[in-house]
């Protein structure tokens, strides 16, 4: 740590610095002051002799201050009469404006109430004639779409009659073809009855006829055995069991025969009935079809019909209401015409 002392003269001799100590973290030091000086008062300035006003020159300036006033106050009624002047043609200039402007106004506003009026009735005019075309035409497509679904109709209905004629026609020629068909069948039964009949009496012959035969030769062969008694009476029984072998199968072969036929009947007789059925189904069919294109024409003829009136309903309701809105511009011009023509007097 360092210390210094010294003494440092300032300025004035009055103070001084006798000693003074630095440290690291500052300076430390005395500082002696001296007596405080006495400042000298300036000098007064000497007073201005007072100005001497008599009462006349104060009269004087009085009466100047007047005129003055006066003068101003003359100046200002003229600047003031001058603009009244002015405000006044301005008021007249503006009021003969005004007037001038509503006696326009008003004849433009009743030429245009003219027009508009004319413009309405005109457009009205045309507007009931031109619905009147529409309901004329509506009317005609109306009846127009009544003929073609009374054509569709009357064609529909000569078109089942005549599907109906042709399947009774038809049914009455398959039940003649049954009819013939089982005559036939019948006629073909009577004949193989016929037949199994001079089959059965044919071979009952030839069985009475092997019987007298087979007698005869049973004779004949016992004759011949009393004459020789060597042959032996195996062949007769031979002869008899092939005779019965054929009458058993002739006899199966006709029932066979009879059997086949029968069943080739049976079959005819199905296919024929299944054939009637399928007839029968196809016709139920076509009377169906026919029944519901007939109803598939006859609604969408109505809902053609339905979406016509509707559109016709509509547009009567957009036209309607179109004159609706002219009216009501009509009766708002006529009462702003009232209402300008009822300021017009009171305004002049």
């Amino acid at each position: 740590m360092a210390e210094t002392i010294s003494q440092i003269p300032l300025a004035q001799e009055s103070t001084e610095v006798r000693c003074q100590e630095k440290t690291r973290g500052g300076v430390r030091y005395e500082v002696i002051l001296g007596e405080p000086e006495v400042k000298a008062a300036p000098p007064k300035k000497p007073l201005s002799p007072k100005n001497s006003v008599s009462v006349q020159d104060i009269e004087e300036k009085l009466k100047a201050a007047e005129e003055r006033r006066q003068q101003l106050e003359s100046s200002k009624i003229a600047a003031l009469s001058a603009k009244m002047q002015k405000i006044e043609e301005a008021s007249r200039k503006k009021d003969e404006q005004t007037t001038q402007f509503i006696t326009a106004t008003r004849d433009a506003l009743e030429q245009k109430m003219g027009t508009v009026t004319e413009k309405r009735e005109a457009y009205i005019s045309d507007l009931k004639t031109k619905l009147k075309d529409h309901i004329e035409n509506v009317e005609k497509t109306r009846l127009s779409l009544e003929q073609q679904t009374d054509e569709v109709r009357t064609a529909i209905e000569e078109k089942l009659k005549t599907a109906t004629i042709q399947r009774d026609e038809n049914l009455k020629k398959m039940l003649e073809r049954l009819k013939e068909h089982e005559e036939q069948v019948r006629k073909v039964k009577s004949s193989n009855n016929t037949k199994l009949q001079d089959l059965g009496n044919a071979i009952l012959t030839k069985l009475v006829q092997a019987r007298n035969r087979r007698e005869q030769i049973e004779q004949e062969q016992l004759e011949k055995l009393k004459k020789n008694n060597s042959r032996p009476f195996e062949k007769q029984k031979s002869v008899e069991s092939t005779i019965e072998s054929r009458k058993s199968e002739v006899i199966n072969l006709i029932e066979n025969k009879l059997c086949i036929a029968e069943q080739i009947r049976e079959k005819v007789i199905q296919k024929k009935v299944e054939l009637a059925k399928k007839h029968n189904e196809h016709l139920n069919e076509v009377k169906q079809t026919l029944g519901n294109r007939k109803s598939e024409q006859v609604n969408k003829i109505e809902n053609k019909l339905t979406a016509a009136e509707q559109k016709r309903e509509q547009e009567m309701q957009k036209k309607l209401e179109h004159i609706k809105k002219h009216e009501k511009h009509a009766e708002l011009v006529r009462q702003n015409k009232a209402v300008l023509a009822a300021k017009a007097p009171s305004s002049g």
